[in-house]
């Protein structure tokens, strides 16, 4: 019976701490430090081993300028039979507090000497040096700490208090040394790396990051120092410059392509078509497996699609023949039939024989995943023909196979599109307004921008007329009638003047004029969004493609310029915001290393 009192004793004086605790914390961010000082004395009193609670008694009479009662807290405290050498740090902060420098000074190194004799406590005395931004103080700390005992390793303290400081070649020659002995922090340096380095190769951090690196190669050809220029040299999107690190690696490793692959799909997502097929060649020169052979004639396909005219088409009709009857049309192969048969639908206008073959190809024993990429595929094939409601079941069936997938997500997100271009509007806002919450941000971004898109153009127009014939248009372009769909937005524009949709219907009309080489016309309409709607969500796509467009296609590159640095100066927010000022800075003139 006295153990069980005693149990609930303990419980009960354990959530009367925690209530007290956290009503003292409260007084104190609210400025009512005599209230906290009161609480923090009686719980001090309670727990006089509970540092935490000594430390806020101390911080809460340094608030209310009782210095004297910090001072002597701390010293008694000090000379108690635990060493907590730490204290001196308080004792030296509070002291500062009253401008006494010199004494501050005294406490500051008594702190210090004791972590020279024993380097156990340079941890807790470093993070007190940290705490009150003496990094100074901190670095000589934990220096010391590891001349003394070659087991100790702040490199990880030494290099965030280099960043604090702004000393980025320390922060990043420490963040390496910790790599050299520890390469599994790769991962960590190389997203404390991402806060400093930037797209632009000439920023400061770049080129000292670059400069450390490469020093480090000189002095010991470790692939780790390859590993990271070539994780630099991609950030900056210098994808050739990588691909040279990444055949360092492998010449001297000459086991794993997982490198050369990744910057393969990373230089084929930016469209560096060249350095591209470069690497994917690499890689089918260099694969000792068939799947990995495999994998790279894929990669090679696409790029052969994203760079194709309509003139090439059967050449690449025959490639994809030509490598599936090399490598078989079983499951094994199914990503690059999904491509295959995408192209026949969507570029050779065969979609019949393409929605056959992806049900033949359905018929094999093929895995849940796999089975629903396909259906996925044959779904936006269906689309694409206008099938609308055969379409739906593949999506809804795809929801049910991989319901923890994002592909689901992905699933549940065309529906809402199939069911906008049907002109189903408040089913589709139905599904979006779930997606919006996605766990996909692509997904939930590209859901919110259409939900948005159908409320604001719903509001004024209760028949939603014109939101039905941009759906249409919508459906035109994607089926690559370019010209129908030029001529649904001129409806729009013509007998829809002013309304919500005008400046969503300028800036598609816009795109098609650029796909169709209507220069002019493109650039009209771009201009013309930009004049009537400057404050409007589309006005940053406007200036930006815009500026785009005199600079790659009417050689007018002052006035890309002006458009360009209209974006820096007004759209900061914008995604556009980093090309448009490493562009603007190249016209310029800037040097880009």
């Amino acid at each position: 019976m006295r153990i069980l009192s005693t149990f609930f004793f303990l419980i009960t004086f354990s959530l009367a701490s925690a209530q007290s605790e956290a009503l003292a914390k409260n007084y104190f961010e609210q400025g009512e430090f005599e209230k906290a000082r009161s609480i923090y004395e009686k719980l001090f009193e309670r727990t006089p081993n509970r540092i935490d609670f000594f430390i806020a008694l101390v911080e809460v009479n340094q608030q209310l300028e009782d210095f004297k009662a910090s001072e002597k807290l701390l010293k008694e405290k000090l000379n108690d039979r635990l060493k907590r050498p730490q204290l001196y740090v308080e004792l030296g902060y509070n002291y500062a507090l009253q401008q006494q420098d010199s004494l501050a000074a005294i406490n500051y190194n008594k702190a210090i000497d004791f972590t020279v004799e024993n380097p156990n406590y340079s941890y807790t005395v470093g993070k007190a040096f940290t705490k009150y931004s003496l990094l100074e103080y901190a670095i000589t700390t934990y220096e010391k700490a590891m001349e003394n005992d070659p087991n100790k390793d702040y490199n990880i303290q030494l290099a965030q208090i280099y960043g604090e400081q702004g000393k980025l070649e320390e922060m990043f020659s420490r963040y390496v040394d910790l790599i050299e002995k520890n390469p599994s922090f790769k991962a960590s340096a190389k997203r404390n790396f991402s806060s400093f380095v930037k797209e632009d190769p000439s920023t400061e951090a770049n080129s000292i990051l670059r400069k450390v690196l490469l020093q480090k190669l000189q002095s010991n050809p470790d692939v780790v120092y390859n590993d990271l220029l070539s994780w630099l040299f991609i950030q900056q999107k210098e994808f050739k410059k990588a691909f040279t690190q990444e055949k360092a690696i492998y010449k001297r490793t000459g086991e794993d392509l997982s490198g050369i692959a990744n910057l393969a799909i990373v230089s084929i997502a930016e469209e560096d078509y060249e350095t591209a097929k470069e690497v994917v060649n690499f890689i089918i020169e260099n694969s000792y497996t068939p799947e990995a052979k495999l994998q790279g004639h894929q990669y090679l396909m696409k790029i052969a699609l994203q760079t194709a005219s309509e003139k090439e088409y059967p050449t690449i009709e025959k490639k994809f023949q030509s490598i599936l009857a090399e490598f078989g049309t079983g499951p094994k192969t199914y990503a690059l039939q999904i491509d295959y048969n995408h192209f026949l639908a969507f570029n050779a206008e065969k979609k019949e024989e393409a929605i056959s073959n992806l049900k033949s190809l359905l018929s094999n024993n093929v895995s849940a995943y796999q089975e629903a990429r396909i259906k996925m595929e044959l779904a936006d094939i269906l689309v694409f023909d206008e099938r609308f409601n055969e379409a739906l079941i593949y999506y809804s069936q795809i929801q049910k196979k991989v319901k923890s997938d994002v592909l689901a997500q992905e699933a549940r997100f065309k529906v809402a599109k199939t069911s906008y271009y049907k002109g189903d509007f408040e089913w589709a806002q139905i599904q979006l307004d779930v997606l919006r919450k996605s766990a996909s941000q692509l997904i939930a971004n590209d859901a919110m921008e259409l939900s948005l898109m159908i409320r604001d153009n719903s509001l004024e127009d209760s028949t939603q007329i014109a939101l039905k014939k941009y759906a249409r248009a919508d459906l035109l372009a994607l089926q690559n009638k370019d010209q129908q769909a030029i001529e649904q937005l001129d409806d729009i524009l013509t007998n829809h003047k002013g309304e919500k949709i005008e400046d969503e219907a300028l800036l598609k009309q816009a795109e098609l004029f650029e796909k169709t080489d209507q220069l002019q016309k493109a650039e009209s309409n771009y201009a013309k969004l930009i004049e009537l709607y400057p404050d409007e969500i589309l006005a940053d796509n406007a200036y930006f493609k815009l500026a785009k467009l005199y600079e790659e296609k009417l050689a007018k590159p002052e006035k890309a310029k002006e458009l360009y640095e209209q974006i820096i100066y007004n759209f900061a927010d914008s995604i556009y915001f980093v090309e448009a000022r490493k562009r603007f800075r190249t016209l310029r003139g800037d040097a880009i290393n």
